[in-house]
């Protein structure tokens, strides 16, 4: 990746230390208030519903008057979504081919709908960090601007002033759940991109520092090193763990804002069903079953007897 010149900012300058070459927060202009418990509440509830109409954790919705003609369509539906979905997320087509080789559809159809549960269980929940995140920071006082900047690379941007007078130092931040969320070798991608956004940013005046917050992983910050060099993959790009983000933007502990995301869910949402309550309409399994068998996938008795056909299915 090609190099950037490093960002007129104050650094730490600490050798051997994690943070070292990281910015130095202390020159910042810090909170001169904290959000309301109530108010910050109430990002918590606005947050939740943005989340849950960006990404549903629900696997198929029924609508309250639905008859049975219509539970009929639905459930047909969410067993070919269901059947997409066991192809675009195989992982592995080999290893997913060998493990469901003489399987019944039925029990492979219970597993993908159970995996699907926990991937858009995961998928809500990055959505709604990042909408509260943003929110916290927009309704914390301490920055001059907040905005979306609606991009795939950046979820926003925000500019705070330094104490001694200078230009103001824009933060374009990209917020992940967890460090998982992206293997090793999608990081230098990540970071290029990130950074590509605050150099083509136009509206932009002033020095950039590029953050990847990482709402939930416990710890403080350190710079992206590539292990092969033991050099930065950016000198202007840091990853913002939990400890670290949160009391920053939110001028909350991340276990003050777990504590608070509880107490919101407990007044107004039931609790998620565990894997294994999970019931699956009978509908949704035979029409999975019926996609696999058009495709030829399964025989007669339902079972998936070829792994070779997997294997080309899933390479498709």
């Amino acid at each position: 990746m090609t190099a950037r010149k490093p960002q007129p900012y104050p650094r730490i300058e600490s050798p051997g230390s994690k943070e070292d070459g990281c910015l130095d927060v202390t020159r910042l202009v810090p909170h001169r208030r904290k959000i309301p418990p109530e108010q910050l509440k109430q990002l918590i509830r606005e947050a939740i519903e943005k989340a849950n109409r960006k990404s549903s954790r629900q696997s198929f919705a029924i609508p309250p008057q639905a008859d049975e003609a219509a539970l009929v369509e639905i459930y047909r539906k969410a067993g070919e979504d269901l059947f997409r979905y066991f192809k675009r997320y195989c992982g592995d087509p080999a290893s997913t081919a060998h493990q469901i080789h003489n399987k019944h559809y039925r029990d492979v159809g219970l597993e993908q709908f159970r995996n699907r549960v926990v991937q858009k269980g995961r998928m809500n929940s990055g959505w709604r960090y990042q909408f509260l995140l943003e929110s916290c920071a927009n309704h914390s006082g301490r920055f001059k601007s907040v905005s979306s900047l609606g991009l795939s690379e950046a979820d926003f941007n925000a500019v705070i002033d330094f104490k001694e007078p200078q230009p103001a130092l824009n933060l374009y931040v990209s917020v992940k759940n967890r460090k998982n969320t992206m293997g090793g070798q999608d990081w230098p991608k990540a970071i290029q991109a990130l950074e590509n956004v605050a150099v083509h940013d136009r509206n932009r005046t002033g020095p950039y520092c590029c953050v990847f917050g990482i709402a939930m992983d416990r710890g403080q910050r350190y710079i992206k090193i590539e292990r092969r060099t033991g050099r930065p993959y950016s000198v202007n790009s840091e990853v913002w763990l939990s400890d670290f983000l949160w009391p920053f933007f939110a001028n909350y502990s991340y276990e003050e804002i777990m504590t608070a995301v509880l107490e919101v869910l407990l007044d107004t949402e039931e609790a998620d069903t565990l894997l294994f309550q999970i019931g699956v309409p009978e509908e949704i399994l035979e029409s999975f079953g019926r996609a696999c068998r058009q495709r030829g996938l399964i025989n007669e008795s339902g079972i998936f007897d070829d792994p070779y056909k997997l294997v080309k299915f899933f390479c498709e």
